[in-house]
């Protein structure tokens, strides 16, 4: 009982933070997941530059420190984490995304869904900050971690056709970004 107290505290302290309530999942599992990933080892990291601009470095984290290759992108828990090293809109993360997403196949209308969620969730991201997701594979939360270390939860993820979509930008086969790809899941490590 106790121990159901102090998640559920850990849980309304979180969410006061700025996170969608409409969203969050009152899941244990969740919320281990969320306050766990910190821990777990690196599977892999990728720098992004376009033309001659450091755009962010991305790191991926599993609980045993292996990203296991399978047609579901996210068939066990993992965390992504993206450092910014340059100030970003959350008009233009959300742009990107979306223009990722229809890259990769997903329908205009699924792509146009998913903005319209993700645009509660994301901020305006400032150089050193981070925007992490993490998700116990089949939903996710995203943390944002200013440039001070301040940590808010800014939503969950339950639908998991998104929770897979929005981390097939990075790890999909398909993804624009294949030597990245290959860098985050271990296959290239430097």
């Amino acid at each position: 009982m106790r121990l159901i107290t102090l998640k559920a505290l850990l849980l309304v302290s979180l969410t006061s933070f700025g996170a969608v309530a409409s969203e969050v999942q009152d899941n244990s599992n969740n919320i281990d997941v969320v306050n766990g990933w910190t821990h777990w080892p690196t599977v892999g990291s990728a720098d992004l530059n376009f033309m001659f601009f450091d755009v962010y470095t991305s790191e991926l984290r599993a609980p045993d420190g292996v990203y296991t290759v399978d047609n579901d992108i996210t068939p066990h828990p993992i965390a992504l984490a993206i450092t910014y090293e340059r100030n970003i809109s959350k008009k233009h993360l959300l742009k990107e995304t979306k223009k990722q997403w229809l890259h990769l196949g997903y329908s205009p209308t699924d792509s146009e869904q998913w903005t319209e969620r993700l645009g509660a969730i994301y901020p305006d991201v400032a150089t050193g900050e981070q925007l992490v997701y993490i998700t116990d594979g089949q939903t996710g939360s995203f943390l944002y971690i200013t440039q001070d270390g301040a940590t808010q939860l800014r939503g969950t993820i339950t639908n998991e056709a998104l929770n897979d979509a929005f981390l097939a930008i990075w790890l999909s086969p398909n993804t624009e970004y294949p030597k990245h790809r290959q860098q985050l899941i271990g296959m290239n490590q430097r």
